[in-house]
């Protein structure tokens, strides 16, 4: 006898394991998921009670209302993505990199 653990995965079948892990892997994503919408209404939060400082602030903001904008496009509205990625581009220009 030995006082060494036994992996009892090597000893299951790959469908056993991938079981296994499919239940802990989803939860561990619910849960991150539910994080980031936590600390994304936080973020909404401030930026609705705090007023901007500067212009690349009020960009900050401005940028993350396009994302959520952007992404309830339809994929085939190209028009309106390519607007917003070329709004994108105007930010990153005038702002020098900040």
């Amino acid at each position: 006898m030995t006082d060494l653990p036994v992996n009892l995965d090597k000893r299951r079948g790959m469908a056993a394991q991938k079981a296994t892990d499919l239940p802990s892997a989803l939860a561990d994503i619910e849960a991150n998921l539910r994080e980031v919408r936590e600390r994304e209404a936080d973020l909404e939060k401030r930026m609705m009670t705090v007023p901007a400082a500067s212009w690349p602030e009020a960009a900050v903001k401005a940028r993350h209302l396009l994302n959520l904008y952007a992404a309830s496009l339809p994929a085939e509205d190209t028009r309106h993505r390519a607007l917003v990625a070329a709004l994108f581009d105007d930010f990153a220009r005038l702002s020098d990199g900040v």
